[in-house]
């Protein structure tokens, strides 16, 4: 087991970061990046510390949230985060190979390849919706990469982020993986560090400011963001199976998911049914809200005030209301628990319609024709995912080749995030780059080119003095070109 050294931190953030950033960067300098053994073993020590740990990682996340689903948070943060490194140490080896690549012929006997090697010190800013998982999971791919990782979690949810801490010291030396817990100026102090690397998970509108602060130092960003993420139920789906996903994928953790569905699409003269058929399914799963352990409450009073504004603010501007409280409860303010609400009628004026929602709250659009309903997605920022809900293979990919999303979904919601073998991120506003998979190990990687010469070549044919012999070489080789 690693020692455990807690830095005190100075009023200084700015200062406080940068030793710990340089002591990383020293360290990958003196030592390089992690070999392969090391990379597996400190995989290992994450995943069994994690197996350890679970009961109290829920239980922080449960305080964090006055009210987070135990199961929630066992099959979202911890699940995927052991199956996440589980599909990393299966591949790992492979990933790390050298890929060989062609040289043009007149170059024989030299070889080519690409070699992956560590960037170096990878910083990771992770939000409160998913306080572990993605804190953790980037943290695991970087890790996996063979680099340094300096991770800030969020302020917001302050007793995960204090446990992350404490377990991250418990395994790692600060040289390897440091946890800066803190407020914003925390935050904005990391993203000033020169890393060779930044993720940064979180709102389009930090997104933005934290781009602007890492082109500072040219650091590299990967940006995973939100947006509206629609629902397209096409002419003709199965209502009842849409509307059993979409409530499945819309009020998991109350709607605080990034790829959460923002919005559902549903052809004029279907809506009342599917209005009736999600109201059945938000029935059954959740009978009850107030004391329902397994109904999260939002996260804090000022996210809670703006998911109330929403709604106040679409009703006075004259939607429909539909309210689904089972037990007709009186859900208090300080308990921080939002029934979940359809939204029926809304405009484009209302900023529900504009504001990602991130909350319990789904608003229901009508269109005319599949057209019509494709042009009414593309008129919006690109999301970070899309949900098409058809049995039509021809409607299917008329939808999914016409829209352009981070991610996809077909007859499901929410679960292309836990598919390890596929990358995730978003385009346009939702983010930039990609991790999970493959592609999150290649992120936090350099690519490097590599010519090879031997030792006995041809290549002293195209030195100076140059000769006739060569002219006729050249007017050769571009006539066959």
């Amino acid at each position: 087991m690693a020692r455990t050294r807690k830095p005190a931190q100075p009023q200084d953030a700015q200062l406080w970061l940068k030793e710990a950033f340089d002591r990383q960067r020293q360290d990958y300098f003196e030592n390089g990046g992690l070999g392969y053994d090391e990379r597996m073993g400190s995989l290992d020590r994450l995943y069994k510390l994690f197996a350890r740990k679970a009961d109290d990682i829920a239980k922080a996340m449960d305080a964090d949230f006055s009210g987070r689903s135990r199961h929630e948070a066992l099959i979202a943060e911890l699940f995927t985060t052991q199956a996440g490194i589980s599909h990393i140490r299966k591949n790992l080896k492979a990933w790390m190979e050298p890929e060989k690549r062609s040289v043009n012929r007149i170059f024989f006997p030299a070889s080519a390849k690409i070699m992956v090697q560590p960037l170096g010190v990878v910083g990771v800013i992770a939000p409160w919706n998913y306080p572990f998982y993605l804190a953790m999971m980037p943290l695991a791919t970087a890790i996996a990469a063979g680099n340094r990782v300096m991770l800030k979690p969020s302020e917001i949810t302050p007793r995960t982020a204090e446990l992350m801490k404490e377990l991250m010291a418990q395994i790692f030396l600060p040289e390897k993986v440091f946890v800066a817990t803190g407020g914003p100026e925390v935050g904005s102090a990391f993203t000033k560090l020169p890393l060779d690397h930044l993720l940064f998970t979180g709102s389009t509108a930090l997104g933005r400011v934290v781009m602007e602060q890492a082109a500072k130092n040219l650091t590299p960003v990967t940006l995973e963001l939100g947006g509206k993420s629609p629902a397209l139920v096409a002419p003709g789906a199965d209502l009842a199976r849409a509307a059993d996903h979409i409530a499945a994928g819309k009020f998991f953790n109350a709607g605080q998911t990034c790829v959460a569905p923002d919005f559902v699409l549903v052809q004029r003269g279907d809506r009342d049914r599917f209005v009736s058929e999600i109201s059945k399914r938000i029935n059954r799963f959740y009978p009850t809200i107030a004391a329902n352990p397994d109904y999260t409450a939002i996260v804090s009073p000022n996210h809670y005030g703006r998911l109330v504004g929403l709604v106040e603010d679409a009703k006075n501007k004259g939607a429909n209301i539909l309210v689904i409280n089972p037990a007709g409860e009186n859900l208090l303010p300080d308990r921080k628990k939002i029934a979940p609400t359809l939204v029926l009628d809304p405009t484009e004026s209302m900023r529900i319609s504009n504001e990602e929602i991130f909350g319990p709250i789904l608003p229901v659009v009508e269109y005319e024709t599949l057209e019509k309903a494709i042009a009414y997605i593309n008129g919006r920022p690109r999301p970070l995912a899309l949900y098409v809900f058809s049995d039509d293979e021809k409607i299917v990919e008329r939808v999914l080749d016409r829209t352009v999303s981070g991610g996809a979904c077909v007859n499901e919601t929410i679960l292309q995030v836990a598919q390890d073998d596929l990358p995730f991120g978003g385009v346009g506003e939702s983010g930039m780059g990609a991790y999970h998979a493959r592609e999150g190990f290649l992120t936090f990687s350099h690519r490097k080119s590599v010519f090879v010469q031997p030792r006995y070549n041809a290549q002293f044919l195209i030195r100076p003095p140059y000769t006739n012999a060569l002219e006729r070489i050249v007017r050769f080789i571009l006539g066959k070109v």
